[in-house]
């Protein structure tokens, strides 16, 4: 069978032009990760903010709770901005929510650019926060309500490319400038949170609003011009309007008024909305946090020869991981097979990195095996955890309720990542418990948890459009069914055969 002519990639150029300057703010956000674990390790910044610490490899060191708060402050505010967005999505478009997230994130950057007092460093990193909140929820939300079916995992699986895209870029500057001895070593990776904030506020004004957000504001007009942009020229949006309207107002004659408590009050919602926060909180549930937050800290006082090097090739690995993603998510779908593989995998190789320090801490030959072994572990996360999880967390919420489940289940991954950057200095640095890489042994059956956790309850949506998805938890089906189920509420768009696109 010929692909359509408007099922094409070149046919759809305007949305993925759309789509991509979305990913944009993944970009942002990978690149302050990158960034912020490295500059922990950086001379330059801990004469500053650390202490001096002749025990260590580098001769300076940082407090557990500095430590701490530098790094978990940033998804803290993730966290809340995230919970609030249900209720900011109630009057604020997609757009008008992501041109805040820029204005916060450069007044956070000056912040930090300027000051050498802690506590204003502290309230930076909490205004970041909230705008890489309202950066990683409100474009998800775009590509979600904005792609076609078909290419809605590829826009997703982008989504984590550039997020990983942007903690390679922040590692290799932080690589770059780590031997500097003043401040200029981290005021000039700092510098590069400026770049997303100024290309995605000027290309916001050349795309449309988000089409089911208009569509749910009874705006159906605009939701119509909004689809003629973003779909191929001579698509049949009218039948588009007319099912994507058809699925809210049944909703709303399910649920009447849209609020936080209509989440959990009708059985079908609630399930739903269960079923997406536990699908963004797979990400937490293998550690990742603990990897990509602290890798150059974490090498160096495991005592890793060049650690900046090695934490360029662990995010060079899992951005190459991801490449290799793309080309399974569109064409083969099975995310559950592909995430319960990758958590498992997760899960055995953490215990494999505790054991190996475990048994012979500091020897050079042990700090090669913790970079293979990492190296692994970011293929794994990246290549069959990261992805899916938030492509699962935002296909599965209900049209009427997206924005607040959505924004539900992203607080809660950011609660769970808040809680893993928090707590990882008590376990890693040398001034507190000093674990190090046995960390791992928590993690193992975290992952191993997750994963029966998705054999049993995620179910198979690949290649559904979002008011397929809604028709089948109106059925109730066990997640069993999803994969089979044939719908019947389907439209003339998608039941009538249309010669003209077939060779």
């Amino acid at each position: 069978m010929a692909i359509r002519d408007d099922q094409t990639i070149r046919a759809n150029w305007r949305c993925f032009v759309a789509c991509g300057l979305m990913v944009l703010s993944p970009f942002q956000y990978g690149i302050d990760f990158g960034l912020i674990g490295g500059l922990q390790a950086m001379p330059g910044f801990l004469k500053i903010y650390g202490h001096p610490a002749p025990n260590t490899t580098i001769g300076w060191n940082i407090s557990t709770v500095r430590q701490q708060l530098i790094t978990s402050l940033m998804t803290l505010g993730a966290f809340v901005s995230s919970a609030t967005a249900g209720v900011i999505a109630a009057k604020l478009g997609r757009k008008t929510c992501l041109w805040m997230a820029c204005l916060g994130c450069v007044v956070s950057n000056i912040i930090m650019m300027t000051t050498t007092d802690i506590n204003a460093l502290y309230v930076g990193r909490l205004l970041n926060g909230l705008a890489n909140g309202y950066f990683m929820t409100f474009s998800q939300l775009f590509i979600q309500e904005s792609s076609p079916a078909k290419y809605r995992g590829l826009f997703l699986s982008a989504f984590q490319f550039f997020t990983s895209f942007g903690t390679l870029i922040g590692t290799i500057v932080d690589w770059a400038t780590a031997s500097r001895q003043d401040r200029s070593a981290y005021l000039i990776p700092l510098g590069l949170i400026y770049i997303v904030p100024f290309f995605l506020t000027i290309g916001l004004f050349f795309i449309p609003e988000s089409p089911r957000w208009l569509i749910l504001q009874d705006r159906i007009e605009e939701g119509r011009k909004s689809l003629e942009w973003l779909r191929p020229t001579g698509a049949p949006v009218d039948i588009e309007v007319a099912e994507i309207k058809a699925a809210i107002d049944k909703e709303r004659e399910l649920g009447g008024q849209v609020g936080v408590l209509d989440m959990f009050k009708n059985p079908v919602d609630r399930r739903r909305t269960i079923l997406a926060v536990c699908a963004v909180t797979l990400q937490a549930a293998t550690g990742s946090m603990f990897i990509i937050s602290y890798k150059a800290y974490f090498f160096t006082m495991a005592r890793v020869s060049n650690p900046f090097a090695m934490g360029c090739v662990l995010s060079a690995i899992g951005l190459f991981a991801i490449i290799l993603n793309s080309l399974i998510v569109v064409r083969y779908g099975r995310r559950r097979v592909l995430l319960m593989s990758g958590l498992g995998t997760c899960g055995i190789l953490q215990l494999i990195v505790a054991i190996v320090y475990d048994k012979n801490p500091g020897a050079t030959s042990t700090g090669q095996v913790l970079v293979a072994l990492s190296c692994l572990y970011m293929m794994s996360y990246n290549g069959m955890v990261a992805t899916y999880a938030w492509l699962a967390g935002g296909e599965i919420p209900s049209q009427r309720l997206r924005s607040y489940t959505f924004g539900l289940a992203a607080a809660v991954g950011f609660f769970g990542a808040w809680l893993t950057t928090f707590t990882a200095p008590y376990f890693i640095n040398p001034d507190s418990l000093n674990w190090g890489p046995r960390y791992g042994y928590i993690w193992f059956p975290s992952a191993i948890i997750a994963g029966v956790w998705v054999f049993f309850f995620l179910p198979e949506v690949q290649g559904r459009t979002l008011e397929e998805i809604d028709e089948m938890f109106e059925e109730k089906l066990p997640a069993r069914k999803f994969r089979g189920y044939t719908c019947v509420r389907r439209l003339v768009m998608d039941e009538k055969p249309n010669a003209q696109h077939e060779e």
